[in-house]
């Protein structure tokens, strides 16, 4: 009679990535359902690639940020072609490049400042007399492509591609715009970058789908085969939720249907992970508390 009970099983789970404004909003998805619907909502930390995967095989039902055109190739995939994911309607305007803090705003203002060796030695902050420059996380689909477009550009022949995690790399920008060093990253709106520094974005060639060749990261040397020599095309994100849930649970696809944050939103979330440190489950339980005939409505048929 004392032996332990098994824990109960979730009701669906939520894949969260790992970056700031994801977990905020897999956490509030989280708590929004279970208020709504009463249901039991697992959170597993997850990579996109590999949520896609779930979605298909029920491993997870739920992913909250699906960039495009980051994962276009996975879309056509298992939204268009297998029909086994659904992408709801809401999008979320967004944009990725490469940014300069204000001591590198100076010298780079253009992505081809990039490609000359005398400029980007102002880069090294390890003593090799090469720069560095953060192209994004280990995990993330845009560090490969950040890696394709410094070799399709002919950086990577003169600065160091620099992949950690992203609370890594927003320290080392913290650090460089207090001490006036200058820095080149990548970066994405929204993010809470823009309401701390004053961070200046790189110019590119506008965008040309026929300079921009990228093969299916399924391919093991996609990046070698690929090329991209202008900025990326126009970024949106939405939530997206696997076809099968969807049937078996309509009430929760149409919750989904109806969640309508906008980049103001995603900015704070953003900040409060990233630069504030709060916990994404009681950061989520407060942002539920106030919204909640907002949410509430996201439940009602």
């Amino acid at each position: 009679m004392l032996a332990a009970q098994p824990a109960q099983a979730a009701d669906l789970a939520i894949s969260a990535p790992n970056w700031p404004s994801g977990q905020a909003t897999a956490n509030i998805l989280k708590v929004g359902i279970e208020k709504d619907f009463g249901l039991q909502v697992e959170v597993k930390p997850m990579g996109t690639m590999n949520s896609f995967v779930g979605l298909e095989t029920g491993a997870v039902d739920i992913q909250p940020e699906i960039w495009r055109p980051n994962f276009d190739d996975l879309v056509k995939k298992y939204v268009d072609g297998k029909g086994a994911v659904k992408l709801a309607d809401h999008r979320i305007t967004a944009w990725q490049g490469l940014c300069a803090t204000p001591a590198a705003a100076a010298t780079f203002k253009s992505v081809t400042d990039l490609g000359d060796p005398e400029k980007t030695k102002v880069l090294d902050t390890d003593g090799d007399g090469q720069g560095e420059i953060w192209i994004g996380a280990p995990t993330w689909l845009s560090t490969g492509i950040e890696r394709v477009r410094a070799r399709s550009y002919g950086y990577e022949k003169n600065l160091s591609l620099v992949e950690v995690e992203e609370d890594v790399a927003m320290a080392a920008v913290d650090a460089a715009v207090a001490t006036d060093q200058p820095m080149v990253f990548y970066c994405y709106a929204p993010h809470h970058v823009f309401e701390l520094h004053d961070i200046e974005r790189l110019e590119e060639p506008a965008h040309d789908p026929a300079k921009w060749n990228l093969v299916s990261a399924q391919d093991p040397l996609w990046i070698s085969k690929s090329n991209a020599t202008t900025a990326w095309d126009a970024a949106h994100f939405q939530i997206g939720y696997a076809t099968a849930f969807a049937k078996e649970r309509p009430e929760v696809a149409q919750f989904l249907e109806k969640v309508d944050f906008t980049p103001e939103e995603v900015t704070q979330m953003s900040y409060a992970l990233g630069v504030e440190r709060q916990e994404p489950l009681e950061y989520a339980r407060k942002w539920v508390e106030q919204n909640a005939a907002r949410v509430e409505g996201w439940g009602k048929p």
